[in-house]
């Protein structure tokens, strides 16, 4: 298929783009920045722009992974958000409506899914992490960036009951390179490996996803799914891993603890949240490669670590 590839020139677009195109689709990436896999400079937002691209190039289908995203929220005002996150979206899915398309994939967040009681231990009404799947609700997001994710979210949905569009929504946990923007109590690498516990995947794995969707949307039709490493942890260990997630970890990894101390880093003395990906397992059959037993593994042997980690990285400007 000849496939939209809207962020091509994000973080997750230079991995995204090689991927489709192995997978046989002609890509065509759009993003107001440049970058190697983008083909048309502009935005979403312009829909006069996303009609001649889907003209010009004869579009079949639609991976829209291009956003604003938290860090940017320093750097736009809210307006910007808007325009981008849920124009943008309407214009694409109005745009595939009138090609006659059958299938669009939606890169979401589940940022829109926290809330300061999930933040504060709060998230299930009790006093233990909250257990994130895709039935958890009421969904308050906290942000401008979580609003408009949710609000293109509900677009795709009411464009799936409207028109039989197949749509499916991703919602990706981490997988950014930079410093976390808001944590900065240890060191960086130290902070994303204890998130593949129950928050983080790999940029690969979260472009494989998308890859994996787009193949089956037209069979499954509509679809939300969480996107993370699959977590070591059970439902029934919620209120142990806010209150004692060390103790936790150490039945699941009996020497993750030797194998931080001689890393320099700390396990987590508590987990708030936990983002459950079985529903992506069973029904779009897709799981992530890397785990958090990878990252020990990692350390044990002494390889590479299996995700990336990037102090300078920010994403291109609009």
């Amino acid at each position: 298929m000849r496939v939209l590839l809207t962020g091509s020139s994000g973080w997750l677009g230079r991995y995204l783009a090689p991927r489709l195109a192995a997978a046989g689709h002609e890509v065509v990436g759009l993003d107001p920045a440049p970058g190697e896999h983008t083909d048309v400079l502009g935005s979403v937002a312009d829909r006069a722009l996303i009609d001649r691209v889907f003209a010009d190039h004869g579009i079949e289908a639609v991976v829209h992974s291009g956003a604003l995203h938290k860090p940017d929220i320093v750097r736009y005002p809210a307006q910007a958000f808007v325009d981008v996150n849920v124009t943008g979206t309407l214009n694409l899915l109005e745009a595939a409506v009138a090609a006659g398309h059958d299938r669009l994939v939606f890169t979401s967040t589940t940022s829109l899914m926290i809330t300061e009681a999930i933040r504060a231990g709060r998230g299930g009404g009790a006093i233990k992490a909250a257990w994130l799947d895709e039935s958890f609700g009421p969904l308050e997001p906290r942000n401008i960036y979580g609003v408009t994710k949710r609000s293109a979210e509900q677009l795709c949905h009411l464009y799936h009951a409207q028109h039989g569009m197949a749509v499916m929504v991703l919602r990706t946990g981490r997988f950014f390179p930079e410093e976390d923007d808001t944590h900065r109590h240890l060191d960086g690498l130290n902070i994303k490996a204890n998130e593949f516990l129950g928050r983080r995947l790999t940029v690969e794995d979260a472009a494989d996803a998308h890859v994996v969707a787009l193949a089956r949307a037209a069979e499954i039709g509509f679809g939300t799914f969480i996107l993370a490493a699959p977590t070591p942890f059970a439902r029934e260990e919620a209120e142990e891993l806010l209150r004692d997630a060390r103790s936790v970890i150490a039945r699941h990894y009996p020497d993750a603890a030797e194998l931080y101390a001689r890393a320099g880093w700390t396990l987590p003395d508590h987990i708030d949240r936990v983002y459950d990906s079985g529903h992506a397992e069973r029904v779009l059959g897709f799981r992530c490669r890397t785990d958090f037993a990878a990252v020990l593994n990692a350390l044990r042997t002494g390889a590479d670590l299996p995700f990336e980690h990037d102090p300078t990285y920010a994403s291109p400007l609009l």
